[in-house]
């Protein structure tokens, strides 16, 4: 396909109309997306913190569109456990997320509370804290002839400190979860320029606040379960977004299922809808380790045939892997798979 070499001076380009279309009072959303996200809640509910009853490591590795230069890439390392006989849960989140010319590298702390609210259910209220570099390399972008936006003037490095919130309900069949994980609108870039009238125009930037409402059940006894599960995300300025999933297990060691994903948010004011189809699949190796995989398929205007003149993405796949380790305690801790 061509012009891909150009791919991450139009990454950025894309990030700046984000940031500065038509109010000039403008958000960018930072939050990473993930295909996987039942199975990296803590990355967006902070209660979720000690849930699994047992000190849990889990990696995650997203590669969007292998083999252009500048796609996004996302990692993310989580740890957590329960504590004082598990009425709290302690955790640990590392990310790095780099798309274009954008390298955003973060730490967060994570404390649960959780209280007993039936014979197999628990409500947890959780906060995390923490901060996140945030790399703009604007300047660096090539082929922009003499856009002011990549004089250099723009770029941004900053740390940026944040915290978040979250409840989460659930019990060994079930969850239900709502969470705000940074609730500090930290200021980005500021940004000014002259139009054709003369007018002076100016654009300010800032992070915003994305709220989540996630929920699952298993249903089905023996051999084979039955896991639907759904995520709605809402960005002020972006519009909700909307997952929807259905996981089958087998004899509790083979998961596979689909994902269907509703974009959040508008590109050039044109609603993106249905943005892509996702297969997965989850293995259950040991009781202690798990594996997870998934394959996205982009269905958004990016893959879209009618469109003349324009860069396709048939046949740049999407590929996110997961590991999840959990030490037992001993074998009486892990009784039966967590499916949540």
């Amino acid at each position: 396909m061509k012009n891909f070499t150009n791919l991450k001076s139009r990454l950025a380009t894309l990030l700046l109309v984000g940031l500065l279309s038509t109010s000039f009072h403008t958000f960018a959303q930072q939050e990473a997306m993930f295909s996987q996200y039942m199975f990296n809640t803590m990355a967006v509910n902070p209660a979720y913190a000690g849930s699994r009853d047992v000190l849990s490591l889990t990696a995650l590795g997203r590669y969007q569109w292998i083999g252009v230069a500048g796609a996004p890439t996302t990692y993310t390392f989580s740890m957590d456990m329960p504590i004082s006989s598990e009425k709290m849960g302690l955790g640990l989140q590392a990310s790095y997320e780099g798309i274009g010319l954008a390298k955003n590298t973060g730490i967060y702390f994570t404390y649960s509370y959780r209280i007993k609210v039936g014979p197999r259910s628990t409500l947890a209220f959780g906060v995390q804290g923490g901060a996140v570099n945030i790399r703009w390399a604007l300047s660096d972008a090539k082929n922009v002839g003499n856009d002011p936006v990549f004089n250099g003037m723009n770029d941004i490095n900053k740390i940026l400190p944040n915290v978040g919130g979250g409840l989460y309900l659930s019990n060994d069949k079930g969850y239900i979860g709502i969470s705000c994980p940074q609730i500090i609108q930290n200021p980005l870039s500021n940004y000014s320029f002259t139009d054709s009238t003369g007018k002076l125009i100016k654009s300010n930037s800032r992070t915003q606040r994305h709220y989540f409402l996630m929920m699952g059940f298993v249903v089905g006894k023996g051999d084979f379960k039955v896991k639907p599960s759904m995520m709605a995300r809402y960005t002020p300025g972006a519009g909700v977004g909307f997952d929807g999933n259905l996981n089958f297990w087998i004899k509790d060691k083979i998961s596979f299922g689909v994902s269907g994903r509703i974009a959040q948010f508008q590109t050039f004011n044109q609603d993106e809808g249905f943005d892509a189809v996702v297969g997965m699949l989850e293995l259950q190796l040991t009781p202690q380790f798990r594996l997870g995989y998934a394959y996205d398929f982009t269905t958004n205007r990016l893959n879209d045939p009618s469109k003349k003149g324009v860069d396709r993405f048939i046949g740049i796949p999407t590929h996110e892997a997961m590991l999840r380790y959990e030490f037992g305690y001993g074998k009486n801790k892990i009784l039966t798979p967590r499916y949540f």
